[in-house]
């Protein structure tokens, strides 16, 4: 009988020397995750093989995982089947390589179970094991920008994260500057510089005067504020003069445009991407949540996967410390988003988990079949490398290159080499720096169907073997005339504010947006809260706190009346003022109904 004693049971130890498998079972500690570890191999090494057995023995022991498929591969974690059934099989063989081998669907689903049962069979995984697999957890796919699965909505990562502004300014605007660059790349901006562009600083200041303010924003918002940023300067120059009116407009046009792309809505429904949910269900049941971005273009990939990395990295911090594995992030293929000259958005949020989510318990898995374009020194962070069949010299060298850099010392290149050169199909060599010395093993069999790469049309079936079904939509509300905006306060607001979210108030904190022509006037903030209060009909608790400035549109309406008479000695002016919140559409202002306190126009 199989015990794994709390271990991850991945395959069976390869002796060295005769290069044959032994009887030793190959036991991972779960902990060891916690520094982190990369999977390298070419197609057809059994990369992907290893990496669904060890999230197959991650949720066998209750451990969450978040995981980004690129490729359709991981899709594969759901399909367990614990009666090994063909029927269970069929509807995932391919037919076209069924008949071109002239044999029915049926047929090929009954040898596919065969070769199930007998191969887990021979790794003494009895379909107990499966059906323990398939009970741990809640396994689901999302797929960001489409409804061919559980749709995410991005809203929730322009919301202020839930750990305070002060003594987290240092990360909060790390994580504003990845939001920013993947948001402009989004919209066709690319190579941006941090510390250059005007479009990155203009919203990186929008973003840092709302979040430390605990207040959220949404791309609405966003739009509004860079045509109307609540500061008047940027650096020692006013904002027109550092990012023009003009082009501060092209700006929000491009950023409008994705708002008002039918494709973008995809984007805005949904589950929001909360960690914690997405981790756990409310009844603490621990989730293995899929990201499928197959469908997706580059700029789309690269964008999101830069704002779930900064979404678990704000939820992570949120955390108190951990020296076990607490959750598991999964990344099938990080070519191109971990390159070692290049700096896309999504480097700067890994380079930070690397190196500190082990402080939190946080383990980070990351596969490649391409070890030439990794960012090694980034990698150095990693505890463990299982190291299949390489495809070319080349990646090979470049790979060895990359661990005496990783290694920093005690690395024996010439064995290394000599013991990669060997791999074959399966097999793996398992570099772990809590051991003393490298071990060669053979994956065992997976206890999910190894299907391939599953197309978006698959995913609502494979959701539906799972028993997950549509969740609570996340909607993006636009108001008919204006864009809603429920952002922050002007800068020039000095009150302490608290970092709870703001409920639904009575206006914007943004300057709405007028016609070019159209003059505007503001009538000064001169009351104190108790004054507001009293004058709103409302009590406030004696420690309450100022969250800002709304903006309300108003129509003032202000006319004098002189009364002059000689004969009576009289000479007065009378003063009458409507304030109008709500005109009548039509134009009928009944003005006795908008009666207010005569306004001195020279405050205005």
């Amino acid at each position: 009988m199989l015990n794994t004693d709390g271990k991850f049971y991945l395959g069976r130890v390869v002796d060295a020397k005769t290069n044959e498998q032994t009887e030793e079972p190959l036991l991972y500690d779960p902990d060891d995750l916690v520094t982190h570890a990369v999977v390298v191999g070419m197609t057809g090494s059994g990369k992907t093989g290893l990496c669904l057995d060890l999230l197959e023995e991650a949720a066998l022991n209750k451990i969450p995982a978040l995981m980004i498929d690129p490729k359709g591969d991981i899709t594969n974690a759901l399909m367990h089947f614990p009666e090994l059934a063909p029927a269970d099989f069929q509807p995932w063989v391919n037919a076209n390589e069924a008949r071109r081998e002239g044999k029915t669907v049926e047929q090929a689903a009954e040898e596919t179970a065969a070769l199930w049962r007998n191969g887990l069979a021979d790794w003494q995984i009895t379909p107990d094991r499966i059906q323990k697999l398939q009970d741990a957890a809640q396994f689901a796919i999302y797929t960001p920008g489409s409804d061919a699965g559980l749709p995410v909505s991005i809203l929730a990562s322009l919301k202020a994260p839930d750990i305070p502004w002060e003594n987290n300014r240092e990360l909060l605007r790390e994580k504003i500057s990845g939001t920013v660059t993947a948001l402009l790349g989004l919209v066709g901006l690319k190579d941006i510089d941090p510390v250059r562009a005007r479009e990155h600083i203009l919203l990186a200041n929008i973003f840092e005067h709302a979040w430390s303010q605990g207040q959220s924003l949404d791309l609405a918002s966003l739009i509004m504020q860079t045509q109307a940023p609540p500061f008047t300067k940027l650096g020692v120059f006013d904002v027109n003069t550092f990012f023009p009116e003009k082009d501060r407009f092209e700006l929000a046009m491009m950023l409008n445009n994705i708002l008002a792309s039918p494709a973008f809505q995809s984007w805005i429904e949904g589950e929001p991407l909360d960690v914690a949910s997405l981790l756990y269900l409310p009844n603490g049941r621990p989730r293995h949540t899929i990201f499928y971005i197959a469908h997706l273009s580059e700029a789309e990939r690269m964008f999101f996967v830069t704002l779930l990395y900064s979404a678990v990295e704000s939820w992570m911090r949120a955390q108190k410390g951990s020296t076990t594995l607490r959750a598991l992030v999964y990344f099938d293929e990080i070519f191109g988003y971990l390159p070692p000259t290049a700096n896309p958005p999504s480097k700067e949020p890994m380079l930070r988990m690397l190196k500190q989510a082990r402080a939190f318990g946080v383990g980070m898995v990351l596969a490649t079949q391409n070890p030439v374009d990794v960012d090694y020194k980034a990698l150095s962070n990693a505890g463990t490398w299982f190291i299949g069949k390489l495809g070319t010299e080349q990646d090979k060298a470049r790979l060895l290159d990359g661990l005496t850099t990783a290694a920093a010392g005690g690395f024996d290149r010439r064995v290394y080499d000599d013991l990669i050169s060997a791999l074959g199909k399966r097999v793996f060599l398992l570099r772990n720096v809590h051991d003393k010395q490298p071990s060669l093993f053979q994956t065992r069999w997976a206890m999910n169907y190894l299907a391939g790469p599953v197309t978006r049309d698959q995913i609502p079936a494979l959701n539906a073997l799972a028993g997950v079904g549509a969740v609570k939509s996340e909607k993006l509300e636009v108001k008919s005339e204006s864009l809603a905006a429920t952002t922050p306060a002007l800068a020039e607001a000095k009150s302490p504010v608290s970092n709870l979210q703001s409920p639904q108030l009575p206006g914007e904190a943004a300057k709405p947006g007028v016609p070019g022509r159209t003059e505007e006037f503001f009538l000064p903030q001169n009351l104190t809260l108790s004054e507001a209060a009293k004058r709103d009909g409302r009590s406030i608790p004696v420690n309450a706190q100022s969250a800002g400035i709304l903006y309300r549109p108003v129509l003032l309406a202000q006319a004098s009346v002189s009364f002059n008479n000689r004969r009576y000695n009289l000479d007065h002016v009378a003063w009458q003022t409507a304030v109008v919140s709500e005109p009548d559409r039509r134009g009928v202002v009944r003005w006795q109904d908008f009666e207010s306190e005569q306004i001195d126009d020279r405050q205005l």
